[in-house]
């Protein structure tokens, strides 16, 4: 498994993780199995919040005697992000997930409350050892300008956006913003909302092709299409053991420079929008 730097001055991150959305709603005990054969496969970057319902309590007993090796990060909800919510909320994921500290704790998308006060109660998590780093989900550039102007360079550790083949818009702002100012980018629904690429389409052909080519499978190709910049890292969901193997393999895929320009024929990023895309 690939792992690289975490925003600019962040710990070495696996480059496929683990994402958890609707985790909770799958069989329990093959859901765990998933858990705990990813990380096993090195997808110790796990990825949860305070409204994917039970999941956290799903990841407690995944990772219950395996904390240290893990990244592990969930969200506040924006209407929890007051100062003292914000560290009430993240007090109640540490006991959900029955741990001590998040590596990474997330302000879910933009609400109602100042930035300022969310990034006081993050500064305060800190302090108090209950967080490593923060970071925000769902932020489009100008949100983005409007955090740093708060927080100052080097505090946001990463930006959560959707991202997968059939939905590219953080290219043309996100993804260079992330870039320029040592922010991770962090894919969530990187297969897209069951919306994957059908076999028969003219662009799952294409991936079908490449898989071929590399002994892969069509989704390895996405992820690694995915996360070809040096910022960006992906959170796939796998609810069965044989999914997270799949998942984890396209870790170590690396596609060659004419696979690249074939999926971006395939799959143009298209205008940019006047809204970021989001699930």
């Amino acid at each position: 498994m690939q792992t690289r730097k975490f925003g600019g001055g962040g710990p070495q991150v696996a480059l496929i993780g683990q994402g958890t959305w609707y985790l909770d709603r799958a069989d329990r005990k093959a859901a765990v199995a998933a858990l705990k054969r990813g990380i096993d496969a090195g997808m110790t970057h796990i990825d949860t919040a305070q409204m994917y319902g039970d999941a956290e309590l799903v990841i407690a007993d995944a990772i219950a005697g395996q904390r240290d090796k893990l990244f592990l990060v969930s969200k506040v909800l924006p209407s929890n992000a007051s100062r003292r919510g914000t560290i009430a909320a993240c007090e109640r994921s540490l006991k959900r997930l029955k741990t001590d500290r998040l590596d990474c704790y997330l302000l879910h998308w933009r609400g109602s409350y100042p930035l300022a006060d969310t990034v006081a109660a993050f500064d305060e998590l800190i302090a108090a050892g209950k967080i490593r780093s923060w970071g925000v989900s769902n932020f489009d550039a100008d949100d983005l300008d409007e955090l740093l102007d708060v927080a100052g360079e080097g505090a946001i550790a990463c930006n959560q956006v959707l991202y997968h083949l059939k939905e590219r818009a953080i290219e043309h702002a996100v993804i260079p913003w992330c870039e320029v100012h040592g922010v991770a980018v962090v894919a969530y629904s990187p297969f897209g909302h069951d919306d994957f690429p059908s076999p028969s389409s003219k662009g799952g052909a294409l991936l079908q092709s490449i898989a071929e080519a590399h002994k892969a499978t069509p989704r390895q190709v996405a992820l690694s299409f995915l996360t070809r910049g040096p910022a960006v890292f992906a959170i796939p969901k796998a609810s069965r053991a044989d999914h997270a193997d799949e998942n984890a393999a396209a870790g170590d895929l690396k596609l060659s420079d004419g696979d690249i320009a074939a999926l971006d024929k395939a799959f143009p990023r298209g205008p940019k929008p006047r809204g970021l895309p989001m699930l």
